[in-house]
Parts: C-alpha cells; sequence; structure tokens
C-alpha cells in the first residue's frame, strides 16, 4: 500500500507548536479510576509472571489478554486470537472497539515478549511482579508489558464507557520483537492477516520514551524515524602452523588493526527533519554549553567543538549520525598453533535515508584491508520517516498538557530497532508515544532488576486512554 501524502510544517512553527512553556505544575497528574487500576496491576502481573521469554513463546499471554477482553464485553468476532502454523507458541491477539467508519482505523501495536532475566543476577524474582519502595520490579514491566496493560486498561474503559470512535481503533498484542525473532508477530499479522491489522495510522508505545530526569518530567517524545539495523561479519583466514614459528599473517593482529581504524572512525553528522526538531527543543530543556552546543548543529555552520562535545555524550551521538560497532570477535582453534581465522561482528545503525552499499562502501573504505572478507549477516530493511504532522504533534500536545502541564514534546528517532519498523514499511504512517516516565539515567529495559514506578504506571494508565480517545475522536 503506497504511503500516505502528508504534510509537514517547517522546523520553526513545529518547534514552536510543540515545546510547551517550561515550569511544570507542581499538581499531580490525573489517574484513571479505581476499576480500571485493578484491572491493569492484575494483567501486569500476571503477564510478568507467565515468563515469555523466546524460548517460551507469548501464547499464553495472548491467551490471557483473549479471555480478559472476553470477559470485558468484546464480542467473539472482535477478538482474534492467532499463531504460525510452524510457530504455534508465538501467539498473537488482536481486538477491534468499532467505529462509526468515517475514517481509516487507528492501530496500536505492543510486543508481549519479553528478554532472558536470570534468577540469580536479580534481588526480586523476575517473573513475579514486586512492589517495594514506590517500585514494582518484574522482567518485562517497562519494556513492555506495563504498555500493554495500559492499552488492554484503556480499550477495555472506551468499551465499557459507550465510546463510538469516529474510526476503528484495532490493539495488536504480538509475539517475537525481542529476540530479533523468526516469527515476529507485527511482520506475520501484515503479511497473513493484513485486513485485521489495517489502518491509517500506528501507535507503537514501545518506540515512545517520557523522560524523567532527578525527579522531574522532562519531556515525552514521539518516535517518528528509528535507525535502521544492519550487520556485517569481518573475517581474516591464514593457513596457521605450529605457535612456535609465528609469522606477520597472523588474522588475529591483522583484525585487530582493522577494528582500531574502525574505532577511531566517526560516520558524518547527518541531521534528518525529526532529529533538527529534537535538538531544537532538547536546547530549550538545557542551559549553557550543552544548549549552546545543541542549537549550533543545527544551524547551517555547526561549530566544530560543539559536534565534538555532543558526539563524545552516548545519547546525542547516537542521534547524529550512523554508527557501526564491534559487538564480537572470535579467533583460533588451538593454544599451540598459529589461528586460521578471526571473527569479528560489526554492528550498525543507520540513520534513515541512508543505505546498505553506502555503509558498506565506508567500512571497506575504513578499513583499507583487501584481505579481510566483509559478508552481511543481517539485511537492512528501510523504515521510513513517518513525519511529525500538525495533526498528531497538536493532539500529542493536548493529551500531554491535561497530564503534565509545562513538559515538552519532541518529535524522536530511535537509535534502536522496533516493531515500528514493519507497519512504516507496510505503508502505515507509525508513531511511538508513551507517557510512562522512566529515568533517562537510570533505565533498567533489559537489565537487572527492571522496574517501573508505581504512580508512573497508574498515569501511564490515564495517558494512553486520554490519547487512545482523541486519536480516536479525530
Amino acid at each position: 500500500m503506497p504511503r500516505q501524502a502528508v504534510r509537514s510544517l517547517p522546523l520553526r512553527r513545529i518547534a514552536a507548536a510543540t515545546l510547551l512553556a517550561l515550569g511544570a505544575s507542581a499538581q499531580a497528574a490525573p489517574l484513571p479510576p479505581a476499576d480500571s487500576s485493578k484491572l491493569a496491576r492484575e494483567v501486569l502481573s500476571q503477564l510478568v509472571a507467565l515468563d515469555a521469554t523466546h524460548a517460551h513463546g507469548s501464547t499464553r499471554s495472548a491467551e490471557l489478554i483473549e479471555q480478559r477482553l472476553l470477559a470485558a464485553g468484546f464480542a467473539r468476532e472482535d477478538v482474534q486470537l492467532l499463531a504460525p502454523a510452524d510457530h504455534p507458541s508465538k501467539g498473537n491477539v488482536v481486538v477491534r472497539l468499532r467505529g462509526s467508519g468515517k475514517d481509516r482505523p487507528l492501530l496500536y501495536i505492543g510486543h508481549l515478549d519479553v528478554v532472558e532475566a536470570k534468577r540469580a543476577d536479580w534481588t526480586y524474582d523476575p517473573f513475579t511482579l514486586t512492589e517495594k519502595d514506590g517500585w514494582l520490579y518484574g522482567r518485562g514491566s517497562i519494556d513492555m508489558l506495563g504498555e500493554d496493560a495500559a492499552m488492554l486498561a484503556a480499550i477495555v474503559r472506551l468499551k465499557q464507557d459507550g465510546f463510538v470512535p469516529r474510526r476503528d481503533i484495532i490493539v495488536a498484542y504480538t509475539a517475537d520483537e525481542e529476540a530479533g525473532g523468526d516469527a515476529n508477530g507485527v511482520d506475520w499479522l501484515l503479511k497473513e492477516h493484513r485486513p485485521l491489522v489495517d489502518a491509517g495510522m500506528a501507535i507503537n508505545p514501545d518506540g515512545g520514551e517520557a523522560a524523567l530526569k532527578q525527579g522531574k518530567a522532562q519531556f515525552v517524545a514521539i518516535q517518528t524515524s528509528e535507525k535502521i539495523y544492519l550487520t556485517f561479519g569481518l573475517e581474516i583466514t591464514d593457513k596457521g602452523g605450529h605457535s612456535s614459528l609465528p609469522t606477520r599473517a597472523n588474522p588475529i593482529y591483522r583484525l585487530a588493526h582493522d577494528l582500531d581504524r574502525l574505532a577511531g572512525y566517526q560516520f558524518p553528522l547527518h541531521l534528518t527533519e525529526t532529529t533538527k526538531l529534537f535538538f531544537a527543543g532538547r536546547a530549550k530543556l538545557d542551559s549553557g554549553q550543552m544548549r549552546a552546543d545543541m542549537l549550533s548543529i543545527i544551524g547551517a555552520h555547526p561549530n566544530a567543538g560543539a559536534l565534538r562535545r555532543l558526539s563524545d555524550d552516548v545519547e546525542t551521538n547516537a542521534m547524529l549520525r550512523t554508527t557501526c560497532i564491534a559487538t564480537g570477535i572470535e579467533g583460533g582453534h588451538a593454544e599451540n598453533a598459529l589461528p586460521q581465522r578471526a571473527y569479528a561482528t560489526i554492528q550498525c545503525r543507520l540513520v534513515p535515508g541512508e543505505t546498505q552499499a553506502q555503509t558498506e562502501a565506508a567500512l571497506r573504505k575504513v578499513l583499507a584491508d583487501d584481505s579481510v572478507k566483509l559478508s552481511v549477516v543481517h539485511a537492512a530493511v528501510a523504515s521510513p520517516e513517518s513525519a511529525p504532522t500538525p495533526a498528531i504533534m497538536a493532539t500529542l500536545a493536548g493529551v500531554t498538557a491535561s497530564m503534565w502541564p509545562g513538559v515538552a514534546v519532541l518529535p524522536n528517532m530511535s537509535p534502536g530497532a522496533s516493531d515500528s519498523l514493519y507497519t512504516r514499511a507496510a505503508g502505515i504512517p507509525t508513531y511511538g508515544i508513551d507517557g510512562m516516565f522512566d529515568d533517562i539515567d537510570d533505565s533498567r529495559a533489559h537489565g537487572r532488576d527492571e522496574r517501573i514506578g508505581v504512580r508512573a504506571f497508574d498515569e501511564e494508565l490515564e495517558f494512553t486512554y486520554r490519547l487512545m480517545k482523541a486519536l480516536g475522536t479525530e
């Protein structure tokens, strides 16, 4: 399906329209009704307990969601549980809240799977939701079972309100996002059951960000694009021999020299419309040198010092350019033998608009080694940018202001990958939006003692309900 035509405002107008006045109100954000909060907490607890890691799959989680939706009064034909025939453990469930049909459907997507967690590494059992000191601990709590519970609570609440949206609202709970899976639910549904999830716009909370710093809400980011995932392999071989007779042809040393050249290389600055808007907005949240540097790089002639300082910061560097880094290395076959092979994995994240061929050419130039074999391990799949249109920006700004007066709304390019890749590639404009605030200096997604704040979770429930309703009304 061709992408819908969208109109994009100039940088100054969007930045002015979406960056709200600072000085957040001291008034606490509104919370959901008690029954909605109770439902969401129960569902989150059950989802955490089901261990939907890659090895176990998401079907049990999908069945739980299905049961909750049917119990809430959704018709059987509006709740579909589906799994690929060759991957029955990779279940997906899709629910539809019927609207008036005046516009194309709104699609929400959320994955049910989580990454592995070892009990010995955690303070608490990772597969038991544990409340302690204002936090909810559990694997997947913030990535993204908390958001899944919020989407369920929101669509159930809308159903019970008797709300009839302008367009159908579809929520798809899907499999296999985390493991780079063999049965990705969004991809499979779009290919095999497109009418079930076809939409005019999609929202993916997994791609959104609500940033908290030192206990203060900083901004709500709307992901309009994400970097493109691409992996190369570097391999050098030699005939080998006895370790007592070393040669200059040692593949490990030669590969080490190549990796050292790569480590010293930075891809050139490449800002998109989204990242220009992001830095323009972030500059207003910062002061001093950081503010000046961010304003400099979005200007016509970026200051070299500003670019260097921002490149030294992990968070901002990822927004400035394509990156390629070594993530694995192996070599040799015996302690007393010269190595016959050395191999490195090079993981790249491309700025939208750049191609696999361009990146490969850049790597060959940097390595400057004809003896190294460069192969593609995971090919790039283009992920077009979804323009930050005036309508989506105004809606998000309005909902954010109703929850957290004074908190900024910023367009964002995610350095990591999400299921938005598949919906965008299918021609559905997709935006990552989430209102569950998390400390940007202590992000625990995929890590030990993953957690969300109790208050943050309740606010997420209300935010998701308000946004889903607003987007369904447009």
